[in-house]
């Protein structure tokens, strides 16, 4: 299935800013969209879709702030530059703190602002890669049966199969093969990589 491309998404109620940020997205082959409010955005948002927002901190109705905590809410992942006038930057240090990348002072240079973009963008693509790998672990834990998962346990915990099997009463025999069934399902060889993916998902589902 081929990526989608990733989009610059441009929120603004200025729209000469709008119409100034969405040619210099052009410009440099970036997929850009721009919306002339929250509201808008909000309309048309989808959480598969990648890219990075670029939005003014201050606009009428829905500021920007308001924007971010509504989208923290629905969990959105997408990285946030605010773009802010100089009295915003407490503001704008707060929306740090909510979870924004970065902030951009007005006037700032077009380089400035391409390079926080391309950085936002790189982020998505991690933030992304990452929740697929979680989700795959998770995938595959569910494949496990209530006795391979008890293996598992103990796996991760660093016992060797004669142990494990004097602690859950099975032959040692019976371990290994329910140790190897667990990496085959985990697809997986090595103990270091099943440590490694139980270690990503820990938060999300006891083992």
């Amino acid at each position: 299935m081929q990526e989608q491309q990733p989009t610059v998404f441009i929120i603004d109620d200025d729209e000469a800013v709008r119409d100034s940020l969405g040619l210099l997205m052009q410009s440099v082959g970036q997929a850009v969209e721009v919306y002339a409010s929250p509201a808008d955005f909000l309309d048309a948002y989808n959480e598969n879709r990648p890219g990075c927002i670029v939005m003014d901190i201050r606009m009428p109705g829905m500021s920007g702030l308001e924007l971010q905590a509504k989208l923290n809410e629905m969990h959105c992942i997408l990285p946030i530059i605010f773009i802010t006038g100089h009295g915003d930057v407490q503001m704008a240090v707060q929306a740090i703190k909510n979870g924004a990348m970065n902030f951009i002072q007005k006037p700032f240079r077009d380089q400035e602002l391409l390079d926080l973009i391309n950085d936002g963008l790189k982020l998505d693509s991690e933030q992304r890669k990452e929740l697929l790998e979680h989700k795959e672990i998770l995938k595959r834990l569910a494949t496990l049966t209530d006795r391979e998962r008890e293996v598992l346990h103990h796996v991760v915990e660093g016992k060797a199969n004669k142990v494990i099997a004097a602690d859950i009463s099975l032959s040692q025999r019976t371990v290994e093969i329910h140790r190897s069934r667990v990496m085959e399902k985990m697809g997986t060889k090595s103990l270091a990589h099943l440590v490694r993916q139980i270690m990503q998902v820990k938060d999300q589902v006891e083992i």
